[in-house]
C-alpha cells in the first residue's frame, strides 16, 4: 500500500510539473486537482431534481470530486445546468443514450438520484458501461433487486456505493467513537423517530410503482440504518405495526406510518417510527448503562445538534453532501475505508430489514433476521 501511495504521489508531482490534467492508471484515466495534490473523482449526476441540485451545489466545494457530466430526461434542465456548471455537450446524456458514457473518459462515476424503482436497471446499465456507481438510498425496492445490483457491479469490476451521507457526519461519528470506546457502557436502547408531513399527493414518493412503498422507503430508512450504526450490531428480529389514517392520500401499498422494533444480540432493543403525517420527528436517542447520546435533528441536512451525558457536541457543521462526495472519492480512487460502510452490501442489509418490516406489519408476527 505504501509503495502504491508513493507511486501515486510521485506521479501526481510529475503531472503537476508538466501541467497535465490526467494520467492513465490501472487502465483508467484519472484527473488530478493541483490544489488537492491528489486524484479527483469525475462524476455525472443522473436525475437533476431537487436533491440532485443540492448535491451539485455541494460538490462545488469538494476538493476530491468534480461534477463533469449530466444525465436527464429533461433537455431544459440540462441546458440550465450546463450554463451553471460549465458542462460540455459531449458529457450530457438522456435516459436512452447514457450507456455511451462507456466511451467517455471525462466520467469516472455516476451518481444516480432518481425515483427508487429506477435504481435497479440504471445501476446495472452504468456498471455495464464500466463506470463506478453511487446510488441514492434506498438502493432498490427490495433485497432481491439489491443483490442483483451488487452482482452486476462485481461482474463489471466497478464499485457500488450508496448515499449514506450521515455515515460521514461529525457528531454522528463522535457518538459512534464514544460507544466503541465503551463510554456509554452496555447499550440498552435506541429510539429513532423519522417523519414529516408530506405535501403534493401526486408526487412520485406517493406512487407505489416509483417509490416501492411510502414513508419507510423514504424517511424510514434513516431509522433502520441509524439503529444499526448507533448500537453497533445487526438486529436479530423485527416486529412492526402500520397505521393509516388517510387511505385516499396513502393508497394500497403506500405506507403512511409504521412503528417497528428490533432486538439485538447484546440484549439492546430499538423502537422506531417512520411517518409521512407528523412533523418535528428527527431524533435519535441511544441509552447505555453509563450514559446516553441524543441527536435532534439527527438526519436533516444540518446542522445536526447533539448532546451526551458528558455535554453538548460541538463538532463543526460542513455541508453533508460535500463531505460525502470527497469521502466517496477517497473510497473509489484511493481505497479509503470509511468508519461506517457505504457499499452495496451495507445497503442490502437495510433492504432485507425493510422487507422484514413490511412482512411483520402485514402478518403481525415477529420476523427473524439473518444479515
Amino acid at each position: 500500500m505504501n509503495s502504491r501511495r508513493n507511486f501515486l504521489q510521485q506521479l501526481t508531482a510529475s503531472v503537476i510539473a508538466f501541467n497535465l490534467p490526467a494520467y492513465s492508471y490501472a487502465g483508467r484515466n484519472i484527473f488530478f486537482n493541483e490544489m488537492n495534490d491528489g486524484p479527483v473523482l469525475r462524476v455525472a449526476i443522473m436525475g437533476l431534481g431537487s436533491y440532485g441540485t443540492r448535491v451539485a451545489e455541494a460538490m462545488q466545494s469538494c476538493s476530491k470530486a468534480k461534477l463533469t457530466g449530466l444525465i436527464s430526461g429533461t433537455p431544459s434542465k440540462i441546458k440550465t445546468w450546463q450554463s451553471k456548471y460549465g458542462i460540455p455537450d459531449k458529457n450530457c446524456y438522456n435516459y436512452e443514450n447514457f450507456d455511451a458514457i462507456k466511451n467517455n473518459p471525462d466520467i469516472d462515476a455516476v451518481y444516480i438520484i432518481t425515483p427508487n424503482a429506477l435504481h435497479h436497471d440504471q445501476v446495472i446499465r452504468v456498471a455495464k458501461a464500466g463506470k463506478h456507481v453511487i446510488c441514492e438510498k434506498p438502493m432498490a425496492l427490495n433485497a432481491k433487486e439489491g443483490q442483483e445490483m451488487i452482482d452486476a457491479c462485481k461482474q463489471a469490476n466497478v464499485q457500488l456505493l450508496v448515499g449514506y451521507r450521515m455515515h460521514f457526519e461529525a457528531k454522528t461519528l463522535e457518538i459512534i467513537r464514544m460507544r466503541r470506546e465503551g463510554e456509554f457502557g452496555k447499550i440498552l436502547f435506541f429510539q429513532g423517530l423519522c417523519g414529516f408531513t408530506i405535501g403534493d399527493p401526486n408526487q412520485w414518493r406517493l406512487n407505489r410503482q416509483l417509490a416501492g412503498g411510502g414513508s419507510m422507503m423514504d424517511i424510514g430508512i434513516y431509522a433502520v440504518n441509524g439503529a444499526r450504526y448507533m448500537i453497533g450490531e445487526e438486529p436479530l428480529w423485527v416486529t412492526a405495526q402500520e397505521t393509516k389514517t388517510n387511505p385516499t392520500k396513502f393508497k394500497e401499498g403506500v405506507d403512511e406510518t409504521i412503528q417497528f422494533q428490533f432486538g439485538f444480540p447484546g440484549g439492546a432493543v430499538a423502537s422506531c417510527l417512520s411517518t409521512y403525517t407528523m412533523n418535528n420527528l428527527d431524533r435519535f436517542f441511544l441509552n447505555g448503562e453509563n450514559g446516553f447520546a441524543e441527536l435532534q435533528p439527527s438526519t436533516g441536512y444540518g446542522p445536526i445538534k447533539g448532546r451526551t451525558n458528558k455535554g453538548e457536541l460541538n463538532q463543526p457543521h460542513i455541508t453533508h453532501q460535500t463531505v460525502q462526495m470527497d469521502e466517496m472519492a477517497g473510497i473509489i480512487l484511493q481505497g479509503k475505508k470509511p468508519i461506517i460502510p457505504v457499499d452495496g452490501e451495507e445497503a442490502l442489509k437495510d433492504l432485507k430489514i425493510i422487507d422484514a418490516i413490511y412482512l411483520a406489519a402485514k402478518t403481525g408476527k415477529k420476523v427473524d433476521l439473518n444479515l
